[in-house]
């Protein structure tokens, strides 16, 4: 989960490194560090903490350096301290080396190396990387590249920089992610594109188990054998301008109001003429092969999982295939009994969380075909999937994922219906319907939108309580699993959700006077039932907070504050309900003093088990 970037070019290098890792923070931010060539040797500066920290220490050096390669870290072997902040370096200072990932077998290679006379200063798996290339090096980077990945497992993206090559870097990924930015006459390695988007929006994406180099001038790229491969140029379409945070204080909130447009953008191109059917060519699916489907697995984590759970509820009611949901980490490990004709769908924002696609592959190697719905064009996901569904969010920055989530229940809407329009499971007016409502959802959504200082009060009301509670049926009860996970991750208060219809078997022994009660009721037939839960929690003297559509008014009756989202066909509430709680979380989270866009402990994009 660690942001990486290296530069060899014709600028000087301290400002483009510190520059990619401010864009590249998000994956990362326990450590940071950089190491520059200058004057033939290796000058290695870094610091724990934020980046500030690292950025305020540099502060007046005028390095000459030209080539270099930074490091934002988020701590797995080792805690956040200066010696375990990357760059790493071997005994000599000839090889510095950062890297995202887990070397799985470091403690083995640890004990090897220190046998062969080498010091480590680090309580870090990657400095053995360093030492390896010290041990192996004969005179050619590439070969002792080759045999030390050949030493080691786990995950690794990873790029050397070495006095003994001083015109090239070289690289190598397994399970993590590495791109290659193409500048005139200057190159680039980083995690992810945001960190030499204001100099090139040319990439290679590079794929497991090649090792590549750049120079000033050229790059050049190898296969497992050795032998140099061509990769297409793939052209960025969005602009560094989206990456940043465009007059909003935080990257969450931006992304927030971003909702309305991604919901458009998602929707774009993927609906007939004449609005009765859902028009998915790119997923280049046999319309004999979607007829035959027995059944339908969901694999993803986190956010994505939510919106997973609300993606079976889609599926199973539009086009009637039974669905399972998985989150992606338990998926792998499942002694899954698969049935022929079974289908799987990948949903990763990031298109490389590491379980998802474990999952992906594991998927694949059991014979069963995969859709992956993601967000990021030519990532490991996109590029393993048979088929893929693009969400055409933008870039999401802040931690905790806000547009994507959206833009994910609105890509397995399209899904849902495109099955049950080529399966004929509903009739034409009905999907017709439906699609009007989809349609319509990107401007309910400001309407939401423009009602936000109604949560920013509820919000207020919260900052200091240890334990909220959410609960729903049915889709609100998906949606409750995203709002307590949204309110937990960025404001660090106790949130847990519950399906309403469990209060009695448990969790009514934990709701007391003045607990605030997050309810979503937005579901029309089963709005009895979840009104009676409300008189449950208020019997116990609860603070309820409903969200109901509009239209139902009985809900004022029980509840302590109700907010109402626009009336839209009940399937497509999730897309409605989620975003005040996402605003709940948002304003909880400032009134609290919390760092909204970089939570604690959590890092954007999990590229490691």
């Amino acid at each position: 989960m660690c942001g990486i970037i290296g530069y060899m070019g014709n600028k000087q290098a301290m400002p483009v490194l510190l520059n990619g890792l401010a864009r590249l923070e998000y994956r990362g931010y326990d450590s940071a560090g950089i190491a520059l060539l200058e004057d033939g040797e290796i000058k290695v500066f870094k610091q724990a903490g934020r980046l500030a920290n690292l950025q305020e220490r540099l502060s007046g050096n005028g390095f000459s350096s030209t080539t270099g390669i930074g490091h934002t870290r988020w701590a797995t072997h080792g805690r956040p301290t200066d010696y375990n902040a990357h760059p790493h370096s071997d005994c000599g200072g000839r090889f510095v080396v950062v890297h995202n990932g887990i070397i799985e077998n470091y403690l083995e290679l640890k004990k090897w190396l220190i046998s062969e006379g080498h010091i480590f200063k680090s309580e870090t798996d990657t400095e053995v990387l360093p030492h390896m290339m010290e041990h192996f090096y004969k005179g050619d980077l590439i070969p002792a590249v080759s045999m030390m990945i050949e030493k080691i497992r786990g995950s690794y993206a990873m790029v050397v920089l070495s006095t003994l090559e001083p015109d090239n870097l070289i690289s190598v990924r397994k399970d993590s992610p590495l791109v290659i930015g193409l500048g005139d006459e200057e190159n680039f390695f980083a995690s992810d594109v945001p960190a030499f988007l204001h100099y090139t929006r040319n990439v290679h994406y590079l794929d497991d188990g090649e090792i590549s180099l750049i120079a000033s001038n050229r790059v050049e790229i190898f296969n497992e054998m050795g032998q140099g491969v061509s990769k297409p140029v793939h052209m960025i379409n969005w602009e560094a301008e989206q990456a940043e945070k465009g007059g909003y204080d935080h990257f969450m909130l931006k992304e927030i109001h971003e909702q309305p447009a991604s919901l458009k953008k998602t929707l774009s191109g993927r609906i007939s003429e004449d609005g009765c059917r859902v028009d998915l060519q790119e997923l280049s699916l046999d319309v004999d092969e979607i007829k035959k489907i027995k059944k339908i697995f969901i694999t993803a984590c986190g956010t994505a999982y939510h919106a997973g759970l609300v993606g079976k509820y889609a599926i199973e009611s539009l086009a009637r295939i039974p669905v399972e949901i998985d989150i992606a980490s338990e998926f792998r490990y499942r002694n899954l009994v698969v049935e022929p004709d079974s289908l799987v769908v990948v949903i990763s924002q990031s298109g490389e969380t590491a379980d998802s696609l474990a999952a992906l592959r594991d998927s694949k190697k059991r014979g069963m075909p995969v859709i992956a719905i993601t967000n990021v064009v030519g990532s490991s996901i996109a590029r393993e999937a048979d088929h893929v569904l693009y969400t055409w969010a933008g870039p999401e920055i802040a931690v905790a994922s806000t547009k994507a989530y959206t833009a994910q229940l609105m890509s397995l809407y399209l899904l849902a219906l495109y099955l049950a329009n080529v399966r004929e499971t509903i009739p034409e007016e009905e999907s017709r319907q439906i699609i009007l409502e989809l349609l319509s959802l990107s401007s309910k959504a400001q309407l939401i939108l423009d009602k936000k200082e109604t949560i920013l009060d509820i919000g207020l009301g919260y900052e200091n309580c240890k334990s909220i509670f959410f609960i729903g049926r049915g889709l609100d009860y998906a949606v409750a699993c995203e709002g307590s996970l949204k309110l937990k991750e960025i404001s660090y208060i106790h949130a847990e959700a519950y399906a309403a219809g469990e209060l009695k078997h448990g969790t009514l022994a934990l709701i007391e006077k003045d607990v605030p009660v997050v309810t979503v009721a937005t579901q029309p037939f089963l709005f009895e039932k979840t009104f009676s839960n409300i008189k449950e929690v208020k019997a116990r003297e609860a603070d309820v907070f409903a969200l109901a559509m509009e239209g139902i008014g009985e809900v004022q009756k029980e509840a302590s504050q109700v907010f109402y989202i626009p009336e839209t066909h009940p399937l497509l509430t999730p897309v409605l309900s989620v975003i005040p709680l996402q605003l709940l979380a948002y304003y909880v989270s400032l009134a609290r003093g919390c760092d909204v866009d970089k939570p604690r402990n959590l890092a954007k994009s999990v590229t490691v088990e």
